[in-house]
Parts: structure tokens; sequence; C-alpha cells
């Protein structure tokens, strides 16, 4: 008779050969499963040849003629191409945990600070705790809600600026304007610098942004070709290291200056007068470095990585958002039309619209998400897949860099009726398009991303980008202007070209003249 431990040695003996079958069996399988479909490619450089300045639009017209699941090799580098919400559903919530990384370029990696950034950093422990950090204290609902005075402050100053331009009928370049208004915003919330004067910190902060996110788009053979990895051919891994000296300096001097004033608080025993006010992002994160108990360790270099991350983010998707929307109502008269009529329906002429009537703006609501539909800021969501993944019965490799394309998907024919038409009534009206949301859980329209991969700055993007259109809207009409600075002719539309990059911004400045709708002075309260 069989004596029970051997027994259950025998038992789980067998267990093992057969998990050991299965596990064979299954990876034999995989072995057999087809791989999307591609192009003809060409040594060396596989696919780049297909590629144009405006990677996203090359990826659909690809899709177009070989389905929505592509693999793509350009240069050493696998890539996998998803055009349709529900491949896009299959990578990032299906296999989400797969495909939670994200590739760091040459130029990235560079600018960044090591393995400090959370942008793109690895899925694991530092990663769910700035997430954490992010979603709660950071940008979590009552700490976007205490900043409420600095975007109504910012927002009064830039209509006030308008109108003064209206009042001399002198042109702007609103493209610029926006992009000052919404990097004020976040230089406040974050390191609480003032935005007067063309030599501020917050000039030096724009000046930095565009940097960062000019060069993070630029094509670099590097990043493609493996043997020239460690060849600086086009002079990017310099630039990228210029910027992240001047970078450094610019925020170690923010940080010590910071430092010094909470330290001379606590030695005075008293309390700084920022404390008895809203804690902006550095003394939060300054709080989370000076804390024994942190659950992960916590640096000097994630400090400033954190700030690169919200600044360059927050700063140029916002701007480039509220660009092409007024591109979009500037194009589309009618549609303006029903905005100004809804705004002066519910907030009349006495007051400026704020964040508190965005609820009460159905259409202004509608409007914001018809851009991002044809306009997402950025245009499509790459992550890295870390282990072998079947999607569609086609093998994905471990590796591979798999693409959303969310503007291709925006712009759907099979999702959405006349996907070329700037119509906000589709998410008013009955029907499928009016169910479609943009937090993450429709796949069908994914400006923030989706999953633990999405965009912190959705609670905030969403209350700046209503309000400060709905300002805009209420306050003025426009004169545009065209290359040359001169007045468009009644019933021409300004050019709705892309420029390549990183995001996915206007090709060409915004210039128009404001003309002044109402009387601002009493709406406008600085």
């Amino acid at each position: 008779m069989i004596s029970q431990p051997i027994l259950l040695a025998l038992i789980l003996f067998l267990l093992f050969l057969l998990q050991l079958f299965l596990f064979k069996r299954n990876n034999r399988a995989k072995e057999h499963l087809p791989y999307p479909p591609s192009p003809l490619a060409i040594p060396i450089i596989g696919h780049l040849h297909l590629l144009k300045p405006l990677v996203h639009q090359a990826f659909r017209d690809l899709s177009d003629r070989y389905g929505p699941l592509i693999s793509l090799r350009l240069g050493s580098v696998p890539f996998i191409v998803v055009s349709s919400p529900s491949l896009a559903k299959e990578f990032l919530k299906t296999n989400e945990l797969v495909y939670s990384s994200r590739k760091m370029n040459i130029a990235i990696n560079t600018v960044v600070y090591d393995d400090a950034t959370f942008a793109f950093a690895p899925y694991g422990a530092y990663w769910k705790f700035i997430k954490k950090l992010s979603t709660f204290e950071l940008l979590g609902n009552r700490t976007i809600g205490q900043f409420l005075p600095i975007r109504t402050r910012e927002l009064n100053e830039f209509i006030q600026t308008l109108e003064n331009k209206s009042k001399v009928e002198e042109s702007v370049n609103l493209t610029q304007a926006l992009l000052k208004l919404s990097n004020n915003i976040i230089s406040r919330m974050m390191l609480s610098i003032e935005s007067s004067g063309t030599d501020s910190q917050a000039e030096q902060a724009r000046t930095l942004v565009r940097d960062v996110t000019q060069i993070f788009g630029e094509f670099n053979i590097s990043d493609f070709i493996g043997f020239c990895k460690n060849l600086d051919f086009q002079g990017l891994k310099k630039r990228a290291l210029d910027i992240h000296k001047r970078y450094d300096a610019f925020l170690e001097k923010l940080i010590c200056d910071r430092e010094e004033s909470r330290r001379k608080a606590k030695v005075e025993g008293g309390c700084e007068d920022r404390d008895e006010k809203v804690k902006d992002f550095l003394d939060m994160l300054l709080d989370v470095f000076e804390a024994k108990e942190c659950e992960v360790d916590f640096t000097r270099n994630h400090i400033k990585s954190l700030i690169l991350d919200y600044f360059t983010a927050a700063t140029d998707t916002t701007a480039i958002s509220l660009e092409w929307t007024i591109a979009e109502l500037f194009n589309n008269p009618i549609v303006l039309k029903k905005a100004q009529e809804e705004v002066e329906r519910i907030i009349g002429k006495e007051r400026l619209v704020c964040e508190a009537d965005i609820p009460n703006l159905p259409y202004i609501q509608a409007i914001i998400k018809e851009t991002l539909r044809l306009h997402p800021p950025l245009p499509m969501i790459a992550r890295k897949g870390t282990k072998d993944c079947v999607v569609d019965g086609k093998m994905i490799k471990k590796g591979s860099i798999v693409c959303v394309n969310i503007w291709a998907i925006g712009r759907d024919s099979k999702t959405w009726k006349n996907p070329l038409e700037f119509r906000p009534e589709r998410f008013l009206e009955s029907g499928k398009e009016s169910e479609i949301d943009i937090k993450g859980h429709d796949f069908e329209l994914l400006p923030f991303g989706s999953g633990r991969r999405g965009c912190p700055g959705m609670p905030l993007a969403m209350r700046e980008l209503p309000t400060v259109i709905g300002a805009l809207v209420q306050c003025f009409e426009w004169k545009m202007l065209d290359s040359e600075g001169k007045l468009l002719d009644q019933g021409k539309t300004i050019d709705m070209d892309e420029r390549p990059g990183l995001t996915a911004p206007r090709a060409n400045d915004l210039f128009c003249i404001p003309v002044a709708r109402l009387n601002l002075i009493p709406l406008v309260q600085l």
C-alpha cells in the first residue's frame, strides 16, 4: 500500500507534468498563429519609407489598405498599429497589464531624470505611488477646487488683454496667447510663478516647454536603426542634453529658494504665508520628499521630473485644444451662433462664464468633445508589450510597440456619421454617438487615454477647456487674418493643417483681431 506522503508527491508530480504539457502545447499553438498583415519591408529600414511627417495620418492610410491591425517594422523596432475601437479595447483594457509600459526614445531618455519620470516610468511600485499621489493629491478634486481663484484670475487677465487689443483693433497671435494662458495657470498651480514681464520665470518655463515638446516629437534615426543607436547623426542628443541642463538649473533654483523659505518659516516658529493659502505642487512634493515614511525612494530628481511631466503635458495639450476649438468655431459660424445663444440664455450679459456654469452649458461641453474627437492633442497612444500576447487571433510579440491611433478612430466612418463634419449636436441627439464619453470607458473616443495609463489631468482639463471657450464665445467675435496678415474675405475658412510632432497642433499660428461683443468692464474683475 502506498503511503500518503508518497501518494501526495506522485499527484503533485503528475500535475506538474500536465501543466508542462499544456504549456508546451499552448506555445506550439502560438508559434503557428499568424502575425498581423504587413506591407513589404525593405532591408535595414523596414517600413520607414512609408512614413510621412504626420505619422498618425500615414498609419491611417496604411490601415485603410491593410486593416485595423497591422504589423510594421520601423528600422529594427517592431510596431503594431491599432485603428478600431474594439481592438483598442483589447490592448488597453483586456490586456492592460501587458501594455502598461511605454518606450522612451533617446531625446526623452536624455531630458528626463532616468527612472524618475512618471509619464514614461515602467509599471511598478514607483509608478503606482505617483499615480496615487497625482489622483488624490496633486490633481484631486479638492486640490483642483482650491486652485480655482488662480484659474479665474488668469482667465480674467486674458479676457482683459484681448479687450485692450479690441479697443485699438490690434491683431493677436492667439496661438501664443493661449499657450501663455495655459502655461500661466499651470505655473502658478505648480510653482506659484507669477506671469508678469517678458524675462519672468514663467517665460523661461514656456520656452522650456516649447523646446521639450518639440524635441520629444522629432524623428531620430538613432531610435530606429540598431547600429546607429550610439551615433548622434542629427545632433538631437546634444540638443536634448542642453535642454536638460537648462531645465535642471531652472528647477534647482526654484527648489532651493522654496526650501530656504520653508526653513525660515520653521525657525521663526511661525506659519509661512503660503501655508495660510493653498500649497502649490512644489510644496506638496517637498512634503513627500521630507517625509520619512514615504513608501518609495523619492529624491530631488523625482520632484524635477514630475514637474517636467506636468508642465509639458498641461501647457501644450490644453493650448492646442483651445486653439483647435476656436478655429473650428470660426469655420462653422452656425455652431458659434448656437454657442453664443446658449451662453446668453444661461449666463446673460452681466457676468463672465465661470467653472460652476459648465454643467448648465451642454452645447459648450459638446463643442469640446467634438474638438477632442477630431483633434486629439496626442494623436496616438503608444504602449510597449512586456510579453507575447494574442489579440484577434494574431500573435503580438513581446517588445512590440503598440500604437493606438485615436486620431484615426475619431474619424472612422464605421463609428461616426459624417466623421469629418464638425457637429457637436452628435453628442446631444438620441443615438449611439450621444452615449460616447471621453473618460476612457468608450474606446471610440480616447483623448485622455484609458485605464491605468489614462491622463490624470483630465479633471483639470475638463474644467479649464469649456470655461475658457465659454468666456471667449461670450465676449468676442473674431476677424481672422491670413498668412500675409490680411483680413480673410467673408465666407472664407482658415486652414486646418497639422504640424508634425509628439502632439498635433495647427500647422500655422492663428492670428486674429478680437471684436468685443459686450461691455467687458463689469464682467472682468481683476
